[in-house]
């Protein structure tokens, strides 16, 4: 009898102690990450705020957590099982660092890096079926992290292109005659040129961030979240057109000073919550088919 009583009154150690040695180890791992990775964060700190193609970084880290903070409940509930494998994770991001990153001088690979370690601490703490449940959390991170400067000129120099000939072919519609060459429209009064912070990459790439957020929140479905994210981009790409022809209309009809400065940085702000309206409907849109609910 007392040793029946003394088994029914023993405390689930095994429960609590996993659990608390999963949290108390993931912290100290994420202070040392800091401490390792102290200028590559700085960095991209520095780079959300200073560049403003990438200022919805600072929204990112905030999204992720939220994600992680709502699947608190079924992290509690499920099993820790540490796995070594997250030992060689973390040691290949580690890798990455030293030698692509900062030897390479790689900046790029320096953040990738970060996100590699990540995961590794949760598959070397938490185990597999953790890093299966946080695996979403780790991907929209991918977001907050600038794009190399080679892929980053191989995107905005065909989306200059890309705006110049829509905004060339849609001016003639309003009755401005327009020649262009390459991303300059030479108008009547001026010419206007669709430099690098005209080529939309900036409202693109904020409208793709924010079509992840809505999507997460306001669908359920997977392929629809994936779809109101692909949707962003052609919706982007119009809107920016749109702000061009906009800004060619008022230098023909209106003041060509005023179009390419009061003009010109207030249409971005209007064209934007434009663009968020379209992606809305879209949303909207979808509603009208039924499917299949899959929550990520």
């Amino acid at each position: 009898m007392a040793q029946a009583a003394q088994t029914s009154t023993a405390p689930p150690w095994n429960w609590r102690s996993s659990h608390a040695q999963f949290a108390v180890g993931s912290v100290v791992i994420c202070l040392l990450i800091a401490a390792v990775y102290y200028r590559v964060l700085v960095k991209l700190v520095t780079d959300w705020w200073q560049i403003p193609d990438f200022s919805h970084g600072f929204l990112v880290p905030l999204f992720a957590a939220y994600l992680v903070w709502e699947k608190r409940e079924t992290l509690r509930s499920m099993k820790v099982a540490p796995s070594w494998g997250g030992i060689a994770v973390m040691v290949l991001g580690l890798v990455v660092l030293m030698v692509l990153g900062v030897y390479g001088s790689d900046l790029f690979l320096s953040r990738i890096s970060l996100l590699i370690l990540l995961a590794g601490v949760v598959l070397c703490f938490g185990g597999r079926q953790f890093l299966k449940e946080l695996r979403f959390p780790l991907l929209v991170l991918l977001l907050a992290i600038p794009l190399p400067a080679i892929i980053y000129n191989q995107i905005t120099f065909p989306l200059q292109i890309l705006a110049s000939k829509l905004a060339s072919g849609l001016l003639p519609l309003f009755g401005v005659p327009v020649l262009r060459e390459g991303n300059v429209i030479e108008l009547p009064l001026m010419k206007l040129e669709v430099a690098e912070a005209c080529s939309g990459i900036r409202s693109l790439m904020s409208l793709f961030t924010l079509a992840v957020f809505y999507g997460y929140f306001l669908e359920k479905s997977n392929l629809r979240r994936i779809a109101l994210a692909v949707a962003s981009i052609p919706i982007a790409i119009a809107a920016n057109a749109v702000r061009i022809l906009g800004t060619g209309l008022c230098v023909q009809y209106w003041d060509p000073d005023k179009a390419m400065g009061f003009f010109h940085e207030f249409s971005g702000w209007v064209i934007f919550l434009v663009s968020l309206t379209f992606l809305y409907l879209v949303h909207r849109a979808m509603s009208l088919f039924p499917g299949k609910r899959r929550q990520i």
